[in-house]
């Protein structure tokens, strides 16, 4: 219905132009506007968030609108976050497919594209975005004295004297985080499952008290239910400043108990494989907690961060270092929505840039293992430097999330590696692990380098290819060199646990600075994917109608 009234408005407009500009002038307007907004829009493949709920009991039924009311407060704060007032920013925009782009990057700038600008008279995006004040200074922030000032639940404010004040997000979103504790108190009246129950309750205490440790153990033991919700603040990609601030976002999740099932027997080798890493024995001491937890899971609500731009296909939570330490994370596949990237993105990019000979190396069993491993990977290495700089995350500040996920990607695949060659994994061989990971190389550096995740794909990219684990030949086509691959593999981790257990910041910078570099070829081959029609990313079309619950 909205396309159809927007080709309405067009061709009033355009009889308009007709009659006094000439029929020249008209073909370069339609061409104009065919080639940016709705292309833009295009880029992303829409996808259905479906799933079959026929298991589910009728108080998980009638619990799941509920928890979408409170997932759209999360997306309410992110847009306050990321951007401000989101009424105000769609008031100043006429086009409707501006507004589409505008829903899907949650704001003016484009999150695929470095966070270029798209609507009229907005410049730059504060890399604080709105978790401090634009024009406020590094020196600013350094000389304000409070203890409160990095944490991950703070915001930083002018006050009217235009000195710097630390403000809680239990505060600064008290009408929001109070409603949404109250719709979590009625959800937990519907939770059948004890440990669902307990997380729902903690998780109202923890929006309105800002402590979210009891809230973590609690979402560690909650295991049995059919239902999985992640809600709050959790990741902090969008402090683009500091690297600490934690962004609102929620997903709704339902177990699939079979898939699950296939994936209980590697939390016992955790320990074992942190022992085996390829780096310094000081830099893996810590062993992971044995309590972690594998799962799969279909998604049926995306809102908030997670939901912006690129969209998060597997999860690695909690992020709290204490609590990993403790008793580990659980790694939630999104199954759905892995599928869906694969088939719209990995398969079309391989056809385009990957030898013909390797090809058949392009497996979704492959690429889900590598996902997979990819969260587990998160919860290996060192998370408190050795050199009493404090916790990784500290020590790195702003290159922390992009040398984090460069360790996840690569520790993924090595993961997967280890478990094929121990016969932990029998479904396909460590072949379509490398080639599967290098087509998707190519998916995730077209997020850009306002992307963690696109900054340490592009980064890994040209480590790669100057150890000559992937080589380019003259028509453009990639491969993968199987030892090669390993040994490049080897050394990365061994760089990058050595950056992290130092707590090194001018290495983890020195090392983005030399990797992180967009080459001719590289520009060329990105342009052929573009110009093949493959989708930067997937955008969703949700809620209970789609579930059938309306």
């Amino acid at each position: 219905m909205k396309r159809t009234s927007f080709f309405v408005m067009l061709g009033l407009s355009l009889t308009f132009i007709l009659s006094s500009c000439g029929t020249k002038k008209t073909e370069e307007i339609v061409e104009t506007i065919d080639s940016t907004m709705i292309n833009k829009v295009n880029e992303f493949a829409l996808v259905q968030l479906k799933a079959d709920i026929s298991h589910l009991s009728e108080k998980e039924k009638e619990m799941i609108p509920i928890l979408m009311e409170i997932a759209d407060i999360m997306d309410e704060l992110f847009w306050m976050q990321t951007y401000g007032n989101k009424e105000e920013l769609m008031s100043k925009i006429s086009d409707e497919w501006v507004k589409k782009f505008a829903e899907i990057n949650y704001g003016p700038w484009e999150r695929l594209n470095n966070n270029a600008p798209f609507v009229d008279g907005y410049g730059e995006k504060p890399k604080g975005s709105q978790f401090y004040p634009a024009d406020m200074t590094k020196e600013e922030f350094e000389a304000l004295e409070d203890p409160n000032k990095s944490s991950q639940y703070t915001i930083v404010r002018r006050k009217d004297d235009k000195s710097l004040e630390v403000v809680w997000y239990s505060e600064i979103y008290k009408a929001q985080l109070e409603k949404a504790a109250s719709l979590l108190e009625k959800a937990a009246t519907l939770a059948e499952d004890a440990g669902l129950k307990k997380y729902l309750e903690l998780s109202a205490k923890a929006l309105i008290s800002n402590n979210y440790f009891e809230r973590d153990m609690a979402w560690m033991d909650m295991r049995g239910s059919n239902i999985d919700f992640v809600v709050g603040p959790i990741e902090n990609y969008e402090d683009a400043l500091f690297g600490s601030k934690a962004a609102f976002e929620s997903f709704i999740l339902l177990k699939d108990l079979d898939w699950s099932a296939k994936l209980e027997k590697f939390n016992k080798l955790l320990p074992k494989l942190q022992a085996g890493l390829p780096c310094d024995p000081k830099y893996k001491k810590e062993v992971p907690a044995a309590e972690s937890d594998m799962g799969v899971y279909q998604a049926i609500y995306y809102k908030g961060d997670c939901n912006s731009g690129s969209k998060t296909i597997a999860i690695n939570l909690p992020n709290d270092e204490k609590v990993q330490l403790k008793k580990g994370s659980r790694k939630l596949q999104l199954k759905n929505s892995m599928q869906a990237k694969f088939d719209k993105m990995v398969i079309p990019i391989a056809d385009v840039l990957m030898v013909e000979s390797q090809r058949a190396n392009i497996k979704f069993d492959a690429f889900f293992q590598n996902t997979m491993f990819h969260e587990v990977g998160h919860g290996m290495g060192i998370k408190n430097t050795i050199t009493k700089k404090g916790t990784v995350r500290e020590a790195l500040g702003d290159t922390y999330s992009a040398i984090e996920e460069d360790k996840a990607d690569i520790m993924g695949l090595y993961l997967s590696k280890v478990l094929h060659d121990n016969g932990e994994l029998t479904e396909g061989v460590v072949m379509d692990n490398y080639v599967t990971f290098v087509a998707g190389l190519f998916r995730s550096i077209r997020f850009g380098t306002a992307s963690a995740h696109g900054k340490a794909n592009l980064a890994r990219y040209n480590f790669l290819m100057e150890k000559g684990a992937i080589t380019r030949n003259a028509e453009g086509m990639y491969a993968v060199d199987f030892d090669k691959m390993t040994a490049a593999m080897n050394e990365l981790i061994a760089i990058i646990m050595k950056i992290q257990g130092e707590g090194d910041y001018d290495a983890a910078k020195a090392h983005l600075a030399k990797y992180q570099v967009y080459t001719d070829d590289l520009n060329k081959d990105l342009e052929r994917i573009a110009n093949a029609n493959i989708p930067k990313d997937i955008v969703f079309e949700q809620g209970l109608d789609v579930l059938g619950l309306k």
